[in-house]
């Protein structure tokens, strides 16, 4: 969603130089009477979608304004606490965990929580050797005193959705608290946030996410900045303004009747969380979230995987837009909340539309090589300050209330985090298209490697999944944009070259180390079968 709007940067004029020698530089409106009727059809729609995606930069400034003026809502504690802790069930979904499950287990033992209130669920729907490992594992915790059920699925019904709906027939808590494979809950987790629920209302509890190796590459440290300005901007605005916000589907707690009563983990969609969330919300059930408290997580650390989540997400979140905004908009809610919760849904719309402004770029830089100065100031700067600006101001504002000593440092990672929502543009655009078309597809997991804040090798690639074409229409996109480097240079347009080269950067990043990463793997891969059978 990042990088979409960089292109208003890339059109403005060619140089006053090149104007004058090419006899362009008459009067300031003297380019508009040229323009022929095909000039306009490339125009039209170029200039439409852009406004379109400027809706989404006006949007992030006053998701700023949001926070700093409700921040404070942010700081409250439970209001009352309970005289006898409610009873809790922790819900750990896995599939093909085999490297973290361990690990995953043994953080959420140390839980301070009084073991008569507390039972772990393990739902496995593993296909491989996590099954049994995990299974034994559970065991021996369960012989040292855990209240640990193991269930273990034959089938992948519903993927997460299922696993956690198939979970509630046998739980004993009045609330549900989830973790995925590769969080690590702190002790106190829920001691610092069961007692919210002392108000009837209060459906779930959402904690911030931190990241346990987001120093180990540039892509980890960009992925923290991405969730980042998502914990701390956009939940904090929804949250402090009393607007709907979803649970993330990890690092939280719910409370059971509220999942009953907004009709239990559905699985149309991809992101069963937010799904729940609208739901339940629409219902009156409220959503706290609790920013003081952070949940340490690993992040994707190669490239395909972390395309691999972020288009499962947008894909999701079209579909849970595509179900539940119908029922959105005819809601009895304050107008505020519906156009929210429109804008929460629908941002990802705007990756398909990116690609169809990268086709129309070249040509309409031609057209434009003939403007005047005047649409320079009336059509772009405005469109720049809604998108280029709000990009950069967004995530360093984050930055800044999580880092308040450091975070200019990270003024340096804005150009890699603009490339890297070029990356996202292919994989992000086919998932919005699956969506809209009604196109299912499996839930894809992420693969983890029990990552910590080291500098760590990557085990080997038994759940990498293979990334197909993609790679390679990425690299041809990206050559596209050297053809546009090279007519920019031909026109003189030399403010546009830096930000053609993000694009072009983004594109070959993307695809180049897709391609490095897989050749890498196999090469291990082989390298191990080798020693199998010398062995």
């Amino acid at each position: 969603m990042l990088i979409h709007l960089l292109c208003l940067l890339m059109f403005s004029q060619p140089s006053l130089g090149a104007r004058i020698e090419n006899g362009l530089f008459d009067d300031t409106f003297s380019g508009i009477y040229r323009l022929s009727p095909f000039d306009w059809t490339l125009l039209i729609p170029y200039f439409a979608i852009l406004f379109i995606l400027s809706i989404y930069g006006v949007h992030r400034y006053e998701t700023i304004r949001r926070y700093r003026k409700y921040r404070k809502n942010l700081q409250r504690r439970a209001r009352r606490q309970f005289e006898q802790l409610p009873k809790v069930t922790i819900q750990l979904p896995l599939y093909n965990e085999r490297f973290v499950v361990a690990r995953l287990l043994e953080e959420v033992s140390k839980m301070e929580y009084p073991r008569e209130l507390l039972q772990i669920q393990v739902l496995d729907d593993s296909t491989d050797e996590t099954h049994p490992y995990t299974e034994r594992l559970c065991n021996e915790y369960r012989a040292a005193g855990m209240p640990v059920e193991y269930r273990h699925r034959d089938n992948r019904h519903g993927y997460k959705a299922g696993a956690l709906q198939e979970g509630l027939e046998t739980a004993t808590g009045e609330l549900i608290a989830i973790f995925d494979a590769d969080f690590l809950p702190p002790a106190d987790f829920l001691m610092r946030t069961v007692h919210f629920f002392t108000d009837a209302d209060v459906g779930v509890v959402q904690t911030r996410w931190s990241y346990l190796n987001k120093e180990y590459s540039i892509l980890t440290q960009v992925e923290a900045m991405l969730l980042d300005g998502h914990f701390v901007l956009e939940h904090g605005a929804r949250c402090g303004s009393g607007l709907f916000f979803n649970f993330n589907g990890t690092a939280g707690v719910l409370r059971r009747t509220m999942i009953d009563d907004a009709g239990g983990w559905q699985h149309e969609t991809l992101t069963e969380d937010s799904d729940l969330s609208y739901r339940a919300q629409l219902n009156g059930w409220r959503f706290v979230y609790v920013p003081g408290v952070d949940c340490p997580s690993e992040l994707p650390a190669e490239t395909y995987g972390f395309q691999v989540q972020q288009a499962r997400w947008a894909k999701g979140l079209t579909q849970v837009a595509k179900k539940l905004l119908p029922r959105i908009l005819k809601a009895d809610l304050p107008l505020r909340v519906k156009a929210e919760a429109f804008l929460h849904l629908t941002p990802n719309i705007s990756y398909p539309l990116m690609l169809a402004v990268s086709m129309l770029m070249l040509p309409v830089m031609i057209v434009r090589f003939y403007m005047g100065v005047f649409q320079m100031v009336l059509i772009d700067l405005p469109l720049i300050v809604a998108s280029f600006w709000s990009i950069s101001a967004f995530y360093l504002y984050a930055q800044r209330e999580l880092y308040p000593k450091t975070w200019w440092k990270s003024i340096a990672f804005l150009p890699m985090l603009m490339a890297a929502g070029v990356a996202l543009t292919v994989s992000n655009s086919k998932g919005v298209l699956e969506a809209l078309l009604g196109i299912q597809s499996a839930f894809a997991r992420t693969p983890k490697y029990a990552m910590g804040t080291g500098k760590v090798k990557v085990k080997p690639a038994a759940y990498r999944r293979r990334s197909g074409w993609l790679p390679y229409v990425e690299l041809a996109i990206g050559t596209y944009f050297v053809f546009m480097i090279d007519f920019a240079i031909d026109s003189l347009n030399f403010f546009a070259i830096p930000f053609l080269l993000l694009f072009v950067c983004g594109y070959y990043w993307a695809g180049l180390t897709t391609l490095y990463e897989e050749y890498r793997g196999k090469l291990e891969w082989q390298r191990a079968r080798k020693l199998a059978e010398a062995a």
